[in-house]
């Protein structure tokens, strides 16, 4: 047998959904018995799982047995000439969805624009099951709304700036690589689809995965040597919080082993060819006199060249969410810098002795965080609510369905760039302006 074949046999063990509904039945994950010929018999066997609060959700004709055609949307068929699996409809509008099933118990995530819910599922496990629930969510929008802006508030706000621009580059190339190689989610049966919040999206690679290697990895090699601190801490972080989010990923049945895998690997390689450009990105946004001219048109022009596919998927929308939030980070901390509001430590200061942990250093960064937030949620809210409605007038689309309307790219896009891309600017120049003004700098 040749290395090309042995790779394929490889490639085809690692990519078998087989393996992903092993990995959840051992830990704990189980589908709900399959439908009988009488219904009368489903109706009896569906009733306790639709009573237990422990359930996950999923519409009738989801417990294994036969479904009418179309309406499997826990997978993303490929295309029979194998250009890939439309993740919703052509030309920008997904599927309407028919109205919720009243047995549903809820889902784990709903995909706020698709409907879809996560399938019914028993849980044995709870402890796991809260684990990885939390591993996913670290590589969530909640999280990253969090974690960046306490990194530039209270941390640091150079390894801030720095992390996100690693977090644009490499979500960003994920991103791209799911919609060029274009191949579908774990099939199921035999999968649970606890989560399917991405379902409309590709599976290769796993940037749920590329994002769980890329934020701990950079923030070892961005804060040792600058803090005192000891390295096996880092050491141990790096394991520890890859393998919670890559692991989750298989858990929730929304990815293969080998999509974890790749993922994984590819951010390795990102970094290493990235990384060292990062101080000099950094110092460029913050220095180059038309600096912000220069990042919103590279990353528009980068967002236009992703966005040139026929199908309608979530990923469209992320993919504009990350590059509006990059755009908007770097451009805020260009104004910031020219202010004279936050600057760096220099570097004689170097390495930098973390403060002693007070009640009062406690409670300052507390309230950084609540009036940092308040004040990004309504920019936020205020962004969302003007340039959806103006997207919409502008290009003369229906707007009396919100949903249906940020699934059309016209509204989507301005919608996504311009409310990330001030939300963005808010972390970075806003509220910190409001710290220096109220004296919590």
């Amino acid at each position: 047998m040749s290395l090309r074949q042995r790779l394929a046999q490889l490639v085809g063990r690692l990519q078998d959904p087989q393996k992903v509904a092993r990995f959840q039945r051992l830990c704990g994950v189980e589908a709900p018995p399959r439908r009988s010929a009488d219904p009368r018999e489903d109706e009896k066997a569906e009733a306790p799982l639709a009573e237990d609060p422990r359930l996950r959700g999923r519409p009738p004709g989801a417990l294994g047995g036969p479904q009418t055609p179309g309406s499997d949307r826990n997978q993303c068929p490929a295309k029979p000439d194998g250009g890939g699996a439309p993740n919703g409809v052509r030309n920008g509008l997904a599927a309407e969805l028919g109205p919720a099933s009243p047995r549903r118990a809820g889902a784990l995530r709903r995909n706020s624009l698709t409907g879809e819910e996560g399938q019914l599922a028993r849980v044995s496990n709870w402890p796991l099951y809260c684990l990885f629930c939390f591993g996913t969510e670290l590589g969530n929008e909640l999280f990253y709304i969090l974690f960046f802006p306490f990194w530039i508030w209270n941390l640091d706000p150079l390894v801030g700036r720095r992390l996100v621009v690693i977090w644009v580059l490499v979500m960003y190339l994920g991103q791209c690589t799911k919609d060029i190689i274009r191949w579908p989610r774990p099939a199921s049966p035999p999968v649970v689809k606890l989560e399917v919040f991405y379902n409309s999206e590709y599976s290769m690679p796993s940037t749920h995965a590329m994002s769980g290697t890329a934020i701990p990895i950079s923030m070892v090699l961005l804060t040792y040597g600058r803090w005192q601190y000891p390295i096996i801490y880092g050491l141990i972080l790096i394991p520890c919080w890859c393998s919670l989010v890559c692991l989750s990923r298989i858990y929730m049945g929304m990815h293969s082993i080998l999509d974890i895998i790749a993922g994984f690997l590819y951010t390795i390689l990102i970094l290493a060819v990235f990384y060292p450009f990062v101080d000099l990105i950094d110092n460029f946004n913050q220095t180059h006199k038309y600096a912000p001219l220069i990042i919103i048109g590279l990353h528009l022009a980068l967002g236009i060249f992703s966005f040139t596919l026929d199908t309608w998927s979530t990923s469209r929308g992320d993919t504009a969410e990350i590059l509006g939030s990059g755009a908007g980070i770097a451009c805020g901390s260009h104004v910031t810098y020219n202010m004279g509001l936050v600057l760096d430590p220099s570097l004689d200061r170097l390495p930098l002795a973390g403060p002693p942990i007070t009640m009062t250093l406690f409670g300052k960064a507390i309230l950084r965080i609540l009036i940092g937030m308040v004040f990004v949620l309504i920019v936020r809210d205020v962004m969302k609510k003007i340039t959806i409605p103006l997207a919409c007038k502008i290009f003369n689309i229906p707007c009396d369905d919100i949903r249906k309307a940020r699934q059309h790219m016209e509204v989507e896009l301005p919608y996504r760039y311009i409310t990330y891309g001030m939300v963005g600017f808010s972390i970075t120049f806003f509220v910190p302006y409001i710290f220096f003004f109220i004296g919590m700098s």
